[in-house]
């Protein structure tokens, strides 16, 4: 349909509001309380426009364009209006723009500019408000709060935090958080979305106070380096320094974050500015790290590579790539691992957190990766999440999962042993024993079996196996589960019945279910549950594990692991082997047949089968389980080179350091956890002699004798896609005008997929796997009462490395602390905050104690953030079999007061 405006012919699409219409054709339109995340709202009147026909002037953003429709947007009546709207809200409050740090951006600004405003007409004696810096990253000016509501709305309906509100009313009206506390004392997670949608200068950043105007600072998009959901930043830089973040609104309904941030993709990117990042390289002399040129740096890592290759082999050699890094260089240090030393010892953090995903799901399904894409939430009838925090994890995910329930009516199903945010909105919330995952699953599917809710016109049709799978189930009565897990009969056939009537199901799980010595088991679980309910290959349904860091997903797709070349090609096929070899212009002869050592393998190798080892952007000496063994092995190797924004842990421990240059500094693609491959630009340059981190594996390769390898982030992205099936259609220019492409996209007008195993299964026919139960390799005991577990918090991240070098994140939580049941606290006379000692077999640390009904009663949660009070000095290395993935998420612990 058309709607005229001001003269000018519009096209217009049913829902569109008159606003709506004019913006997207450049006319201009006010708007104080209207955001386009937050639909109409009718509340500051600066939108009034003129339609032909009526006899009074309507809100442009809350009027609905109709064919034929002539608007009016520049009458002397109209302009009157807005005149007085402005002047009103001029003279209520205190809006001097040469202090305002939203001078030049600023809405209120603009309209009074455009309507020749200078002073308020009118004198309002209004209440001077204190200004409220009690949060680490937000100011709070009310004297600038024009009550446009916007804040609100995009709190309450785009976020779903539910913080902010406007209380009392008429002329008292005030904005306020929670029920009216500072806002660094609400429960306000800092993501900064209020700041981002408001339209003057009462909310606005606080430590970017001071350090620029608008017109100062240069906007760069960037990839957040953070969790798996792969958020677009608009960073705002000035002076080679990152000022402010906001999410990206450049098409940003196309975004996988839509413009969402969470505190640490807002307010967690100024690490990259700080002065103790790596500037030079390091070379141990005397047992001292000293500073060395880049020449003497190369070559003596290069002579040590050498060495353990002439002395030992290749086999002796083992490498650690980087899901913080891109996929570019993810593809160059496997290349030159296969390449040129001749090692399939490669292999990343995926191994500590979903290698058992990648397992489980290749075997079940075809494929290890998410099924479906987040945007989907909504499309979904019933949701299940188990082993994710998802609201501290992945918490730009979280907050759609929450507005798919709070909104959109979608049933929510959380299975966790700690009341997360999620469970608080849940239909359903059920707390089983930590590692007793495989007893639920199963038990859940047998019920749904035997009432005949189970779809088996898709198992017939889409899977095999059954007759072995239906025998494993008898096994898995309601008492028998009751007894495993702590889920009562009556809980587990609500479960089974909410789960497999709603509708269509998705299932959403991380490493709560993953890091267990039975986490294959748990995810080939998870998998028969979704196909006996025939939820995969639809909007809306699927398997869909929540990948824990930025390139985690591209960094296995990278073939950045021990038994695949990139795009999941097995290293043990001769003709694979030789398609590489061909590519590179080496020997498929001398290339290693064998699948190589994963990287907890490696860890317990040291000193004998593994001599050298080279760690790209990774810190084991704060990620691996039982960390005073593995510092001791470590200190076993004959040569450790490592290559790291920072001087780490365990660059702390390294022969040889190489500085690189950080997520902001590099161009190249990442892959989140729904396998969208994203571009990357750069923002800034890298600090001091910090070159990328290819740059430097290619200098490397060359003084190895490999003189082609390439050293340009497009020659790698290039000879990747030539390689990789998944990526082969994709190109640069392709992912930026698609907003990322997911894989597979094998040719150039391939539209990726956004949903896997549509039609039939990557592996053809689903695999449906018998179980048997098998418990945690350390379970609670009379010398270790308690099951303690491990994770992330919302303000940090992984070893802290990034985020405890963040002004706000740290000031938000700058020390560790134990999660603890009132009960158990109470048993122990241990006080809030009181500093407490948690043991295992392996270690002890101590730290402050937080009481909190998370935790429940007999259980210990503890972040691994903290080098001081490192949760991995207590965990248990066993590993399971086939993913060789440790058991991060239970053992047996002891809580005493100090």
């Amino acid at each position: 349909m058309n709607i005229t405006i001001d003269g000018k012919i519009c096209t217009a699409k049913h829902g569109q509001t008159v606003l709506q219409v004019a913006r997207e054709n450049d006319i201009y339109i006010p708007s104080l309380c209207w955001h386009e995340r937050t639909g109409k709202t009718g509340r500051c009147r600066a939108c009034l426009v003129n339609v032909k026909g009526s006899h009074r002037l309507h809100e442009a953003c809350a009027t609905d364009a109709h064919d034929g429709m002539v608007v009016k947007t520049d009458t002397s009546e109209v302009l009157a209006a807005r005149k007085l709207v402005v002047e009103l809200l001029l003279s209520n409050g205190k809006h001097d723009c040469l202090a305002c740090e939203a001078d030049g951006q600023c809405e209120l600004q603009e309209m009074a500019y455009r309507l020749g405003i200078e002073r308020p007409a009118f004198g309002i004696e209004t209440e001077d408000f204190p200004l409220d810096e009690t949060s680490e990253g937000i100011t709070r000016d009310m004297n600038r709060c024009i009550l446009c509501g916007r804040c609100v709305k995009v709190c309450n309906e785009d976020v779903m935090h539910e913080v902010l509100g406007v209380a009392w009313r008429a002329a008292e009206s005030v904005l306020v958080a929670d029920d009216d506390k500072p806002l660094g004392e609400s429960s306000c997670v800092q993501c900064g979305q209020c700041v981002q949608a408001c339209p003057t200068g009462a909310l606005t950043f606080k430590l970017a106070k001071g350090k620029g105007r608008t017109w100062q600072l240069e906007k760069k998009t960037v990839i957040c380096p953070y969790c798996g959901v792969g958020c677009v930043i608009d960073a705002y830089i000035r002076d080679g320094k990152i000022i402010s973040a906001m999410g990206g609104e450049d098409r940003w309904q196309e975004q996988v974050n839509r413009a969402m941030l969470c505190v640490k993709g807002r307010f967690g990117l100024d690490f990259v500015n700080r002065s103790d990042r790596l500037k030079t390289p390091l070379v141990r002399r005397a047992g001292e790290l000293v500073e060395a040129t880049w020449e003497e740096a190369l070559d003596f890592a290069a002579k040590g590579l050498g060495q353990i290759r002439d002395a030992h082999g290749s086999g002796a050699i083992g490498f650690l790539s980087s899901a913080k890094c891109s996929n570019e260089e993810n593809y160059a240090m496997m290349r030159l691992a296969r390449g040129v030393i001749g090692t399939n010892n490669i292999d990343h953090c995926a191994r500590l957190c979903h290698s058992s995903t990648v397992a489980g799901l290749a075997t079940t399904l075809g494929s290890g990766a998410m099924t479906n894409s987040m945007q989907e939430a909504s499309q979904s009838d019933v949701i299940l999440i188990t082993g994710s925090n998802t609201t501290w994890s992945h918490p730009v995910f979280g907050s759609m999962i929450k507005r798919a329930v709070l909104r959109d009516g979608v049933k929510l199903i959380v299975v966790d042993p700690r009341q997360t945010d999620l469970a608080k909105v849940a239909d359903l919330h059920l707390r089983q024993r930590s590692g007793s995952d495989v007893a639920w699953l199963m038990g859940m599917q047998r019920i749904i079996i035997e009432q005949g809710w189970a779809d088996m016109d898709y198992v017939r049709s889409r899977c095999e196996n059954w007759d072995d799978y239906e025998k494993s189930l008898a096994f898995f009565t309601p008492e028998t589960v009751e007894r495993l897990s702590g889920i009562g009969p009556g809980d587990l056939f609500q479960l089974a019945e909410l789960f497999a009537t709603t509708g269509r199901g998705s299932i959403y799980f991380s490493m709560g279910i993953t890091q267990h010595t039975h986490g294959v088991d748990n995810v080939r679980a998870v998998a028969n549950l979704s196909m006996i309910t025939g939820n995969l290959g639809f909007p809306g349904g699927g398997v869909n594990p929540l990948r824990g860091q930025s390139n985690v997903q591209g960094a296995c797709d990278m073939g950045a692991l021990p038994n695949v070349f990139s795009s999941y090609q097995p290293v043990t096929e001769q003709s694979v082997r030789e398609k590489f070899a061909q590519a590179w212009g080496t020997d498929a002869a001398a290339m290693d047949e064998q699948i190589g050592m994963t990287v907890t393998n490696m860890v317990q190798s040291m000193g004998e089968d593994i001599r050298g080892l080279y760690v790209m952007g990774e810190n084991p000496m704060l990620s691996e389980p039982n960390l005073n063994h593995a510092e001791a092995q470590f200190k076993k190797l004959d040569l450790l080179i490592v290559q790291d924004i920072f001087l780490t842990e365990t660059a702390r421990l390294a022969d040889v350091v190489f500085p690189a240059a950080s997520f902001a500094e590099k161009t190249g693609t990442y892959t989140n956890s729904e396998r969208r491959c994203q571009l990357g630009r750069a923002a800034l340059n890298p600090p001091g002699e910090a070159r990328q981190d290819y740059h430097i594996i290619a200098q490397l390769a060359r003084r190895l004798g490999c003189e082609n390898f390439p050293d340009t982030n497009e020659r790698l992205f290039a000879e990747m896609t030539s390689l990789s099936p998944h990526y082969g259609g994709m190109t640069y220019e392709r992912l930026e005008a698609n907003c990322g492409l997911r894989w597979p996209c094998p040719t150039p007008d391939h539209p990726g997929t956004p949903i896997l195993h549509v039609g039939q299964f990557v592996r053809g026919k689903g695999l449906l796997t018998p179980l048997e139960y098998r418990p945690p390799a350390e379970e609670p005991c009379e010398e270790y009462p308690m099951a303690l577990s491990t994770g992330r918090q919302l303000e940090h991240f992984h070893t802290g490395s990034m985020s405890r070098r963040s002004e706000v994140l740290d000031g938000l939580v700058p020390n560790a602390s134990v999660e603890i049941n009132p009960r158990d606290a109470e048993a122990l006379g241990i006080s809030p905050g009181e500093v407490v000692r948690v043991s295992t077999r392996r270690g002890c640390i101590e730290l402050a104690a937080e009481i909190t009904d998370r935790a429940a009663p007999g259980s210990l949660f503890a972040p691994f953030h903290f080098a001081e009070a490192s949760a991995n000095r207590l965990t248990n290395d066993a590993l399971d079999p086939i993913a060789k993935i440790p058991e991060f998420k239970i053992c047996a612990a002891k809580l005493e007061k100090i």
